[in-house]
């Protein structure tokens, strides 16, 4: 620890460090020496051969020690640095200058060319389908239509439509045996599921008209028509910039129900503002029905006319959401009269407090329907 001391002290080019127990020495003025008179000598000289013949000195050695001069001690030592030492003093000064040289340099940089900060990474853009989607479910869709549609009087009229989207010298016939009739009312596209190889597999929900079978009877009615919905898978291919249907589909189920799903909570209602405006709901739906909703709607408000034929037979329920402000928004359970029939409908209406110079009231400002 002492050496790495003596080494770090040499390299900053400082003084040795002094002891706290040993203070350094203080140099004593020298001592003015007075020559002796000649009788004074005369019995030092004697008085110190008696000391020495005491002390087992000879005559001569005293004699001769007399006449030696004494020399001054020096106050330090000089002792040689080892080679070592140095190189590490010259190596450690070195790098102290370097990197207070790089300090330097790096601050003055600063001054004039200041960092700049990094560059933020480029958005990560998602790619879409890179299947031809929508033209899939066209083709799929008209292919359907022709597919399921048959009739035994003119078959070379399905074979016809068939033959727009099959590759060429296909057997347009497609497995029928040219016996039946069936018309398709309604065909749409649904799902694509891609397989690869520009290849994929398009849902398609269709809704087939069947005829009812002849009765036996001539003097009886005929069975009525069947209208049934089902699904046709159809494959297809991306080639040549076109999509060709490569092969016969398969006719699958339709489910019967959706999916279950949580209820959704109701919001809180505010019963006070329910029954302040109820006859204002009741007033505009009857005038929606008419045609004449704009002469009870909030100024600059533009609700469209329903069809005609529509009757309006009462509310069944309106409740308006807990909120604050001048925009309110409740739910309204209307049921509609539609010929003979009756039908039971939800509205969500956005309801606006509107204020004149002689008094203020809620108006309807916009009505869409189905729940939240």
């Amino acid at each position: 620890m002492s050496a790495l001391k003596t080494v770090v002290w040499k390299v900053l080019n400082l003084p040795e460090p002094r002891s706290k127990e040993a203070p350094a020495p203080q140099a004593e003025p020298p001592q003015q020496q007075t020559a002796p008179s000649a009788g004074a000598a005369h019995w030092v000289a004697a008085g110190k051969r008696v000391q020495a013949e005491r002390n087992g000195h000879s005559p001569t050695q005293v004699a001769t020690e007399s006449k030696q001069t004494r020399t001054p001690a020096t106050p330090w030592v000089l002792q040689e640095e080892k080679t070592g030492t140095r190189a590490l003093v010259v190596t450690g000064r070195i790098v102290l200058w370097v990197v207070v040289g790089l300090a330097v340099i790096t601050g003055v940089r600063s001054w004039f060319w200041p960092s700049q900060p990094a560059p933020a990474p480029a958005p990560t853009v998602k790619q879409g389908p890179t299947y031809p989607v929508q033209d899939a479910q066209l083709v799929a869709a008209r292919f359907a239509y022709s597919y399921l549609t048959w009739d035994e009087a003119d078959p070379d009229q399905r074979a016809k439509a068939l033959a727009r989207d099959m590759p060429k010298g296909t057997d347009t016939t497609a497995g029928w045996n040219s016996k039946g009739q069936q018309t398709v009312l309604l065909a749409q596209p649904g799902a694509v599921t891609e397989l690869g190889d520009k290849r994929a597999r398009v849902h398609v929900t269709v809704l087939v008209n069947v005829p009812g079978e002849p009765a036996k009877d001539k003097k009886k009615d005929p069975a009525p028509a069947q209208r049934k919905w089902m699904g046709l898978e159809v494959p297809v291919l991306n080639t040549a910039g076109r999509i060709v249907v490569t092969g016969e589909p398969g006719i699958v189920g339709v489910p019967a129900s959706g999916p279950t799903v949580t209820d959704q909570n109701a919001a809180d209602s505010d019963v006070e503002l329910s029954a302040q405006t109820q006859s204002t709901v009741e007033t505009f739906f009857t005038e929606y029905a008419k045609g004449e909703a704009d002469s009870v709607t909030a100024p600059g408000a533009s609700v469209p006319p329903l069809p005609d034929g529509i009757t309006l037979q009462g509310i069944q329920s309106w409740n308006v959401d807990q909120g604050k402000g001048n925009d309110r928004t409740g739910t309204a359970v209307v049921r509609w009269q539609i010929g003979a029939a009756e039908l039971e409908q939800t509205y969500r209406v956005e309801l606006t407090r509107v204020a004149s110079a002689a008094a203020e009231r809620w108006q309807v400002a916009e009505v869409h329907g189905g729940t939240v």
